[in-house]
């Protein structure tokens, strides 16, 4: 096994020591910092901010930090993991998402540090906004942290505007220039000039050809299999609140009034407050509302898992895992929510970033065994297609289709592989045949020995259903190649 990747947390202080001074006048106690944190893993440092996420070599942006804390080492693969952040640029870590107290570069790094070795950063970093906002002086110190945030040198010279791509791009230009470059070496901390070397021409040109061919990979992919039209919102929403109505407390009304304008007026997804989740779970799980609740909660969450920006929504439950728990458990739940949450999981993979939320590896305990989103996702599809119920199958094999499609381990593959060829014993109609086929193609690239033997094993072999459809016999036709 590989040495692995030593995990660093570069810690800053944004406020440049003004802080320290000035907290034990207004809060009555010391604050250190105000703390801009960046993770240093693979040899670069990753940051986020107002102009979203960033790439830089160590120290080169900022200066020295304040701390070096070691997190951990990761054994994830760099293609993996830039796989990842290139995801969360395009989502929940965009620079129209950042907020300097909310959202901000700690929870970029936490968020990292949990990807890549399964723990967040100090928690006293993550919880300093709320220690301060929190106390009687929270109104005089919040304009002032603002101010650092837009008067301060730290993230001035880390604010930028970042395109998707920047750390694709990034990477490709440093790959490309150590290919050409036969020798030349920019000096670090060099100032650019408007005279561009003829070498790192080419390597930009390079890199830019192949961004654009990667762009256009990904146009090209097939979309994912969701279901829009499966439930109403209106009707959901409605009947959720007529059964709650008068048995809420005055917090939770509020979660409703947000769940309203997120869902019905069209808010963005910064209307949901803190305990929103909260209020979820306990409509989730709370046996004193009826079953019924639980189900409307659900189809109008599936109605929430289309719209573009659910991945913020998503982002706050990285902490008490309330809907992944919730789902874990979903061969134990009625059949009615057993769709719902099947609906919700399958709806995910509408939008890149939630559907990326679903594949993250980072694993959490829960009722005394480590859980992870990718291992709830599999689950889920597993429960579903597996089931008796044809409106189950139906959106288990649209899980499977759309995992299929995107980068899994091998060990997800042959799991998914073993509840395919268990579903295929019975009679499927074309449309799931060809989902099912469609992923066993995939997976055989994904695993090339043990799904192919696994076919031959287990059964039944794909040309058991020949005929059906010409785009099921090229499937077929397919598989077939790669089973000795």
């Amino acid at each position: 096994m590989s040495e692995g990747e030593e995990v660093l947390l570069y810690v800053y202080d944004v406020s440049a020591g003004v802080a320290a001074t000035l907290s034990p006048a207004l809060l009555g106690r010391k604050i250190d910092g105000i703390w801009h944190t960046a993770i240093i893993v693979y040899g670069k440092e990753y940051y986020f901010g107002s102009g979203g996420i960033g790439v830089a070599i160590p120290g080169s942006v900022v200066g020295e930090p304040l701390q070096k804390i070691k997190l951990g080492v990761t054994y994830i693969p760099f293609q993996v993991f830039e796989e990842y952040v290139n995801g969360l640029a395009e989502s929940e870590f965009r620079g129209d998402a950042y907020h300097i107290l909310k959202h901000n570069c700690n929870n970029f790094s936490d968020a990292l540090s949990n990807f890549l070795v399964g723990t967040g950063i100090p928690a006293h970093i993550l919880s300093l906004p709320d220690e301060i906002i929190n106390t009687p002086f929270g109104a005089t110190i919040r304009p002032l942290i603002e101010q650092f945030a837009t008067n301060s040198p730290v993230l001035d010279r880390i604010r930028r505007d970042i395109s998707p791509e920047f750390l694709q791009l990034n990477s490709d230009i440093e790959a490309a220039r150590n290919e050409i470059s036969n020798g030349y070496r920019m000096s670090e901390g060099a100032e650019v000039t408007t005279e561009v070397d003829p070498s790192v021409q080419l390597a930009e040109n390079l890199a830019e050809a192949e961004r654009k061919e990667r762009e256009e990979r990904r146009k090209n992919r097939e979309p994912p299999i969701v279901f829009k039209d499966a439930v109403d919102v209106h009707i959901e929403f409605d009947a959720l609140v007529g059964l709650i109505d008068g048995k809420l407390n005055d917090e939770e009304q509020q979660s409703l009034e947000e769940l309203h304008q997120y869902m019905l007026q069209d808010e963005g997804s910064w209307a949901l407050g803190d305990s929103f989740l909260v209020f979820i779970g306990r409509l989730l799980t709370d046996k004193t509302f009826g079953d019924e609740v639980s189900m409307r909660c659900l189809n109008v969450l599936s109605a929430a898992a289309l719209k573009d920006d659910v991945i913020l929504m998503l982002h706050q439950d990285r902490k008490q895992h309330i809907l992944m728990n919730y789902a874990y458990e979903v061969d134990r739940l009625p059949l009615p929510q057993q769709k719902g949450i099947t609906l919700f999981i399958c709806n995910l993979f509408e939008n890149s970033g939630s559907s990326e939320w679903l594949l993250y590896i980072s694993e959490w305990p829960f009722n005394n065994t480590q859980i992870s989103n990718i291992r709830v996702t599999t689950k889920v599809a597993v429960n579903a297609v597996l089931s008796e119920d044809e409106e189950m199958r139906d959106r288990g094999t649209a899980i499977i289709y759309n995992l299929a499609t995107k980068e899994v381990f091998d060990d997800v593959a042959v799991e998914l592989t073993m509840a395919i060829l268990q579903f295929l014993n019975g009679t499927p109609v074309e449309a799931q045949l060809f989902r099912c086929l469609k992923s066993l193609a995939q997976f055989c690239q994904i695993s090339a020995q043990d799904v192919p033997q696994l076919i031959q094993m287990i059964g039944p072999h794909p040309s058991k259903f020949k005929g059906q459809s010409e785009r099921n016999d090229q499937l077929i036709e397919e598989i077939s190649k790669r089973l000795r």
